[in-house]
């Protein structure tokens, strides 16, 4: 049996504006016509045995992974809620205590599940040549190793780690990483074996190495024995938390103490703040794979991207005949080399050459490709300033629907409500505002103070400030409605929760 664990948990602010803090790359429709999250789903459907999978994500993407799940057809084993960072190495344990907790009688046995770890914001062109990568690793996995997958590089990439392997055909040194590999790879390099390229093989791991110069990665290239770093991974649930608590006894300990006191929410499993948020952050590969005696490589040549950058990105997509990636409404003329992305207007372009540029409806980003990198720093002082464009787009997502505001001035805001069929917000006041509300398509459902009324096209109603008020789409079609808010602050902490069916009592936002 194996169970894909997707860590859905980035922030992807290199992707910026697309890209926000709690709406990250992972869930946009960056490349294919699913999110990139659907995206790694679909690529495992066809693997034998596989399970349904287990996705560990933040607390505050909860109600969008989940939508994303319902609407490509997955119902998961279980949705572990982080509710704050640790890296992956704790999101990798207590994935694998869950995948346990769920299968006592085969893990009796002696037959516990296998554990494919996937980072849920990977592009990955040649489907069939990572499940053919996939199944050599099973091979491994099933024999008590750990396996990561090394991207077979095509360049002097200065960005990712790599990996240099060892002996071939997972040999099973008891080396550590580090040590060089040993006698078996000396004979395999005598003998001319082992081309980087191999595919169908797997290697012992010589050394972990990290990000280095141009110069270096060259050199890397030609030697023909090193790997990217994919942050892949497959190997036993048991497996996995032996070496855990052998090499990383900290995360282990916390991981453990998180899960025992875990609890449900609705479908999620939300793993307790304080214990979680004691455990030492630290990735998979510094934690585990570095030290263990039981890692192996397997290479994957399979049109592997992990969309680090813009760069990146317009790399990953074809391109037309300008080599321009042109996505949205974009007109251009004498423009070459360029990632050109609309969101919500016309972009016009002309004489540019190598450029990024990305509209949506409240930021627009011009970088050069060679320095996209730097987009952080923009990110970093729009934090400084505490500007909500590091965190929400203008068009906000809520398990109701969404919110867009649309408009706003001295003591007003205008938004576009969008209520889906069955939905209904919570029952709320507000402290500081008054609302109106017009109904431009559908039927709404109106609680306001002890009244429930029905609002249809055209009609209108107002809430007064203090009020308790709700709506609900009673109908089979999405409840469109413009709110017109007034009053001395209109901030979404300010919004008192009484009812909830998402489970956001006393919450605000």
């Amino acid at each position: 049996m194996l169970i894909p664990v997707i860590l859905s948990g980035g922030s992807g602010t290199r992707l910026w504006p697309l890209s926000r803090e709690l709406y990250p790359k992972q869930l946009l429709p960056l490349v294919g016509k699913g999110t990139m999250l659907q995206e790694t789903l679909a690529r495992v459907s066809g693997v034998e045995d596989v399970t349904a999978p287990i996705v560990v994500c933040n607390e505050s993407h909860r109600f969008l992974v989940a939508e994303q799940l319902l609407q490509a057809g997955v119902q998961p084993q279980a949705i572990l809620l982080e509710p704050v960072g640790r890296n992956t190495a704790p999101a990798v344990a207590v994935a694998a205590m869950a995948a346990l907790a769920q299968l006592p009688e085969d893990t009796q046995r002696g037959n516990d599940p296998l554990l494919l770890i996937l980072p849920a914001d990977h592009v990955i062109r040649d489907v069939a040549a990572f499940q053919a990568a996939l199944a050599v690793g099973r091979a491994q996995a099933q024999q008590g190793r750990l396996v990561t997958f090394g991207v077979v590089p095509t360049q002097p990439e200065t960005g990712y780690g790599y990996i240099r392997r060892g002996g071939g055909e997972g040999a099973g040194s008891d080396e550590r990483p580090g040590s060089g590999g040993g006698p078996a790879f000396a004979e395999d390099l005598a003998a001319g074996k082992g081309l980087v390229s191999s595919q169908g093989s797997a290697f012992d791991i010589a050394e972990f190495v990290e990000k280095p110069d141009l110069a270096t990665a060259r050199g890397y290239l030609a030697s023909g024995e090193y790997y990217w770093n994919s942050g892949m991974f497959m190997f036993r649930a048991s497996k996995v938390l032996e070496e855990l608590r052998a090499l990383a006894p900290q995360i282990y300990q916390a991981c453990t103490q998180a899960y025992t006191g875990a609890c449900q929410d609705l479908d999620f499993t939300r793993l307790p703040a304080r214990e979680f948020g004691a455990c030492p952050s630290d990735s998979f590969d510094y934690a585990v794979m570095e030290k263990t005696a039981h890692g192996v490589v397997v290479p994957l040549d399979a049109g592997w991207s992990d969309v680090g950058s813009w760069s990146a990105l317009h790399a990953a997509i074809p391109a037309d005949a300008e080599g321009n990636v042109r996505l949205g409404d974009v007109l251009t003329a004498d423009t070459s080399g360029c990632y050109l992305h609309s969101t919500s207007r016309l972009v016009a372009t002309v004489g540019l050459q190598d450029h990024v540029v990305v509209e949506t409806k409240d930021a627009v980003l011009v970088a050069p490709k060679a320095r996209v990198q730097d987009v952080k720093e923009l990110v970093n002082q729009l934090k400084k300033q505490d500007r909500h464009e590091t965190s929400l787009h203008r068009e906000v997502f809520r398990p109701w629907g969404s919110y867009d505001s649309i408009d706003h001035g001295d003591r007003f805001q205008v938004k576009r409500l969008v209520v889906k069929p069955g939905a209904t917000l919570s029952l709320q006041l507000h402290h500081h505002r008054a609302e109106h509300w017009i109904v431009v398509a559908g039927t709404a459902r109106i609680t306001r103070g002890e009244e429930t009324f029905l609002l249809e096209e055209n009609q209108s109603t107002y809430i007064p400030l203090g009020t308790r008020h709700r709506i609900e789409n009673p109908g089979r079609i999405p409840l469109h409605i413009i709110e017109v808010q007034s009053g001395t602050y209109l901030g979404e902490d300010d919004i008192v929760r009484f009812e909830d069916r998402y489970g956001r009592e006393g919450q605000s936002g």
